[in-house]
């Protein structure tokens, strides 16, 4: 769909690039032509997808383990690439989590699990990357990852609901006040992309393709259809295009409304045994950043 060496001459952070979303995007973005930085706080997810990569496509993949929520540790990751690499012509906000569960059921620790990453991290790191755009007369672009949900809302993941939309107000307001550096905000809204993140904590008991016949397109996303969005708006040539989310999802949202509102009919012990399952994957998780 693109020529080769679209991106030549870009360079490109992703957050959360080891695993998921994140790893299919700067993937795309190593292959035509950018160099990519991802990062993440498992350093050694992130060796092993920078040597997986490069392995596939050549070029350079960089990695940075870093805490997003730790505003200090961002500022000092983004220095790092500056004055090692140069400038980031490029930024994706990718890096997130999310759980079911019942509102009523949730702990500040369990809110703020997630607030902390998707709406904080995100702007600690597009305010550490933008001010430096700003002052060095540098134009970039800035893509975030949210969800349907930054318009309908939707229940049994507030709080991610809460931080998302928050991004999707954060990418139109300074797509106004950044404009006239030239500096460009966009995000993607994607609908069912199956990783195994989302499939482990949204989905514990089940799977994406059970809400298949909901969809107008009867189908979950392949991947390279929300590859192709990404470079779209990563590459030169839609430069006025600034201030979007772009849902990416069959119409899906469109004709359901809010996601997960068919587990209202959960009983307490199903969403037991759910809570069993996703404590296991982020347990899982935690051995994998300290290995």
């Amino acid at each position: 769909m693109f020529k080769d060496g679209l991106l030549k001459d870009k360079r490109i952070l992703v957050t959360g690039g080891g695993t998921g979303l994140g790893r299919e995007i700067a993937a795309q973005y190593l292959k035509l032509g950018a160099e990519v930085w991802i990062a993440g706080r498992r350093s050694p997810t992130l060796a092993a997808t920078a040597k997986e990569l490069m392995a596939e496509y050549g070029g350079a993949v960089r990695t940075h383990p870093v805490d997003i929520r730790d505003a200090q540790a961002v500022d000092a990751m983004v220095e790092h690439i500056w004055t090692q690499a140069g400038p980031l012509t490029g930024l994706v906000n990718n890096a997130a989590g999310n759980f079911i569960s019942p509102t009523k059921d949730l702990t500040p620790n369990g809110f703020n699990a997630i607030a902390n990453t998707v709406f904080h991290g995100s702007f600690y790191v597009t305010h550490a990357v933008g001010k430096r755009w700003i002052a060095g007369g540098h134009k970039g672009s800035v893509i975030s990852i949210l969800v349907t949900w930054v318009w309908t809302g939707s229940p049994y993941v507030v709080p991610s609901a809460m931080s998302k939309a928050g991004l999707h107000v954060m990418t139109k307001s300074l797509a106004v006040e950044w404009g006239r550096y030239g500096i460009r905000l966009n995000a993607i809204a994607p609908g069912a992309f199956p990783t195994e993140g989302a499939s482990k904590r949204l989905r514990p008991d089940g799977k994406f393709e059970d809400g298949n016949d909901r969809n107008p397109m009867r189908r979950i996303g392949m991947m390279p259809e929300l590859q192709n969005l990404a470079t779209f708006l990563m590459a030169d040539g839609c430069e006025w295009l600034t201030g979007e989310t772009i849902a990416i999802d069959g119409g899906g949202y469109l004709a359901n409304g809010g996601s997960f509102t068919e587990l209202d009919k959960l009983t307490d012990a199903d969403w037991e045994r759910m809570r069993a399952l996703i404590k296991a994957q982020n347990e899982k998780d935690r051995a994998g950043r300290t290995a």
